[in-house]
């Protein structure tokens, strides 16, 4: 615990087994940031992480969620159905502090976020390396989730991710089109070359750096 950030950690029932929030709590929160990880990974993604040290101090309660595939110890995600059904089951304690919640997720956690954020009535979507096809399958184009989410969106994209580099992304259209930030040189999970120029430091600084003003900006 800190002056700023508090770190408690709730086991919440859903629908497709028990998911775990790790609640890195700001002081005076104006809004929630719900994350939850991808198919190959955990809550101790680099960038997870980041967001959870940064935002707190700025008046942000960083969500960390634990899909219930993890939580059982399996090694494959859920299909994506169960995914999003479990995600359902845990917003109602992602909402019980009274906060607007933001919606967010790295990878195969983005795209369950945007699947459901207009439904769920999420005040934004962060979506952290959205995996827009199959590495080498541009064809099997998942755009129609990040365009369908109904809310505002924003993506940040490694400049080298084999899931969709930024210039394949489809042209932001719509009422609220959705905001992309390129992440240099980095890869799927936000790792950068070490003769790259940036370091990892300085690239985790561009990801909460972009967050951070997005989301005051949701909060008014």
């Amino acid at each position: 615990m800190t002056a700023q950030r508090a770190v408690t950690t709730e086991s919440v029932d859903t629908p497709a087994g028990e998911a775990r929030v790790t609640w890195h709590r700001a002081r005076a929160a104006r809004l929630v940031l719900a994350v939850s990880h991808g198919a190959g990974g955990g809550i101790e993604a680099r960038d997870l992480q980041a967001l959870a040290a940064a935002l707190p101090p700025q008046g942000v309660t960083v969500a960390l969620v634990e899909q219930p595939w993890r939580v059982a110890g399996k090694k494959v995600a859920a299909a994506p159905k169960v995914l999003d059904e479990g995600w359902r089951g845990l917003w109602p304690a992602l909402a019980r502090p009274g906060l607007p919640v933001v919606a967010g997720g790295r990878s195969a956690g983005a795209r369950v976020a945007c699947r459901t954020a207009d439904a769920l009535g999420a005040a934004g979507v962060l979506a952290l390396a959205f995996p827009l096809h199959p590495p080498g399958r541009p064809e099997k184009s998942r755009a129609a989730e990040l365009l369908g989410a109904g809310r505002p969106v924003l993506v940040l994209q490694g400049g080298r991710d084999p899931f969709g580099r930024p210039e394949e992304f489809p042209e932001p259209a719509g009422p609220d089109p959705y905001e992309l930030v390129e992440v240099p040189y980095g890869d799927h999970g936000f790792a950068v070359p070490k003769k790259a120029g940036p370091t990892q430091e300085e690239t985790l600084a561009v990801i909460t750096g972009a967050v951070a003003p997005w989301l005051a900006r949701l909060s008014g």
